[in-house]
């Protein structure tokens, strides 16, 4: 998450799980827990569901990026996991930076 903050030249302060994994409720916790972030997980079908909207903004059904996050924020219940236990994979953490350094 450092290296991609770097590259993308702006902080990440929430991490977007759409798809399958947003049924494994251990998964999305502990990416909240290790990345220090809130998680919000979207539809199991967001994949499909960004396909069908990107089709519908090239046909002009929608107007435009925001519209469409309007849309499926308000079409499916959205679930944030909060990071709970930070402190043990922080710790995990620095060790691995030591050990790949």
């Amino acid at each position: 998450l450092d290296q991609l903050r770097e590259v993308a030249g702006f902080p990440i302060e929430t991490i977007f799980i759409i798809g399958g994994g947003v049924q494994n409720e251990f998964l999305c916790q502990c990416t909240a827990d290790a990345c220090g972030i809130p998680v919000v997980t979207g539809p199991s079908e967001g994949t499909a569901l960004g396909n069908i909207m990107v089709q519908d903004l090239a046909a002009g059904k929608v107007g435009s990026r925001s519209e469409i996050r309007e849309i499926i924020r308000n079409s499916f219940q959205l679930r944030t996991y909060e990071p709970l236990q930070t402190s043990a994979w922080e710790a995990a953490y620095e060790k691995f930076k030591k050990i790949v350094q």
